[in-house]
């Protein structure tokens, strides 16, 4: 087990006081066998009424309403948690799922239904073709090492580049770039599983890099650089899960290779990104009233 702290701030300045309407809020952990919430905090400024709400994935959902007008607006959220996630874990596959090609038994296809379905264009099939290159000329494949290639082939072969606009490239945009933020390598990923008729579902949430460890009350925790640096600490995360017979729904993060959840802290999961937007909301002004936004997340060893 490891005990982990993450805070994540989010600030934005506007050039005159400006109201607020609501906005919503993903910033609570999942708590499961591998993760466990120990403490949360949540600050607001100015003050919010702050309600919560399950959303049709059963992610927790703040949901804060304001009164007053503000030239900033700050949320800072802090979690400690109980992490108990595995590195390359060797999966407990059903053996008729051990390799691929498979079907899902009848029972479960009506609820994976949907996480199977592409809601993106690809109309000469590239993705397709892509993800069929690692068939091996259409024989069958262990699925896991079908899936870890895909995986590691992503870390290895696309360019990681951070973007704080709203919105995520399709696959097909990814592919052609060559290039992309982790929510544009998992919906890649997501894309390519999907084409070869694999439930894939969508994960945001947050990364803990050792590399960025600080001395903590209590003692040092500094930790050496690795030789392969971890990409996307020190913002929100995002990754995919895939869904296996046996094994369940396994964690993979293809921005950095990774199989498993060693380092990986899930908040929330969804079909689609837009679902798992970590905070949106609205202010009434106009559009030069807004200076900035900063967003910095810290997640380190210790509670």
């Amino acid at each position: 087990m490891t005990l982990l702290t993450v805070t994540h701030t989010t600030v934005y300045r506007y050039r005159r006081p400006v109201r607020f309407g609501e906005h919503r809020l993903m910033f609570r952990p999942r708590d499961s066998h591998d993760l466990r919430l120990a403490e949360s905090a949540l600050t607001i400024s100015p003050a919010a009424e702050v309600r919560w709400m399950h959303d049709v994935f059963s992610n927790s959902i703040a949901i804060a309403s304001f009164e007053e007008a503000a030239e900033e607006l700050r949320f800072e959220s802090r979690i400690v948690i109980e992490h108990f996630g595995l590195e390359n874990p060797d999966f407990v596959i059903e053996p008729y799922a051990q390799t691929y090609p498979f079907s899902y038994p009848a029972e479960e296809i009506a609820d994976l239904g949907r996480s199977v379905e592409r809601d993106y264009p690809d109309p000469e099939r590239k993705i397709d073709a892509w993800a069929k290159g690692f068939l091996n000329g259409g024989g069958q494949v262990g699925t896991q090492d079908l899936l870890v290639n895909i995986t590691k082939a992503i870390h290895e072969g696309f360019s990681y580049s951070r973007r704080y606009s709203l919105g995520t490239q399709t696959p097909v945009e990814t592919l052609e770039k060559g290039a992309g933020t982790c929510r544009d390598l998992a919906m890649f990923m997501m894309g390519a599983v999907r084409a070869l008729g694999l439930a894939a579902r969508f994960v945001s949430g947050y990364l803990y890099d050792p590399a960025l460890d600080e001395t903590l009350p209590g003692g040092a925790v500094q930790d050496a650089k690795p030789d392969d640096p971890i990409r996307g600490a020190g913002d929100t995360h995002a990754w995919v899960q895939v869904y296996l017979p046996g094994a369940g729904w396994v964690e993979f993060d293809p921005t950095n290779g990774l199989v498993g959840g060693a380092n990986l802290i899930r908040v929330a999961v969804a079909r689609e990104p837009f679902q798992a937007v970590p905070l949106q909301g609205t202010y009434y002004g106009t559009a030069e009233d807004f200076i900035d936004m900063d967003v910095e997340v810290r997640v380190v060893r210790g509670g």
